[in-house]
């Protein structure tokens, strides 16, 4: 739906999204440059859209998206409990947003904040679980893919302020039609710390 570019907007947050999700992936034939027409048995595939920029553009974001879905195995290696996912915001009407985060086996999360409207979400605030740097991965957004080019470049760093029954939050820029995936980085309690020192002093 929408404006032209709208449409590219919104496909590139909603398999964003579909791939952050838990499940199995499926993409139609086509669907990695935009097709427009339904695939047809007895036709060929519209391969001419990609003289087109937008095209090309969401072509290359499909590419990285599958890279990053290789890459980071909290967004597949659990895909069938509860303990590999965890909503953070599942109620946000008014903003038409929502964020979860997935898990692997060795506890490594990425976090994931999908905005479903056209509206630029400027410092939209979120619980989570941990207290640490949140690093973006990638965002459908990016201008490279197309986008605008908005919302949190690099990293934000958690607060110790309460939200969504959660002790910590963070804040970040939502660019519209977007899903931006962040990984965690934890801080390091005293603890973990030691025990890290005393490996390296073992070595």
């Amino acid at each position: 739906p929408g404006e032209y570019g709208e449409k590219f907007d919104g496909l590139r947050s909603f398999m964003c999204y579909m791939m952050a999700h838990p499940g199995k992936k499926l993409t139609f034939m086509g669907q990695e440059f935009g097709q427009f027409i339904e695939w047809k048995y007895d036709s060929g595939l519209d391969w001419v859209l990609l003289e087109y920029e937008k095209h090309r553009q969401l072509k290359a974001f499909i590419k990285k998206l599958n890279h990053i879905y290789l890459k980071y195995p909290a967004l597949w290696e659990i895909d069938y409990s509860w303990e590999g996912f965890k909503w953070l915001v599942s109620d946000d009407k008014n903003n038409s947003v929502i964020a979860f985060s997935r898990k692997d086996k060795n506890g490594d999360e990425v976090v994931i904040a999908c905005n479903f409207t056209p509206v630029y979400r400027e410092k939209y605030s979120f619980g989570v679980e941990r207290e640490g740097v949140y690093e973006v991965v990638l965002n459908s957004d990016s201008e490279e893919f197309g986008g605008s080019g908005k919302g949190t470049k690099t990293r934000v760093s958690s607060k110790k302020v309460p939200m969504h029954g959660f002790e910590n939050s963070v804040t970040v820029d939502l660019p519209g039609l977007s899903c931006v995936l962040f990984r965690v980085k934890p801080k390091k309690t005293k603890a973990k710390a030691e025990k890290a020192d005393s490996k390296k002093v073992n070595k």
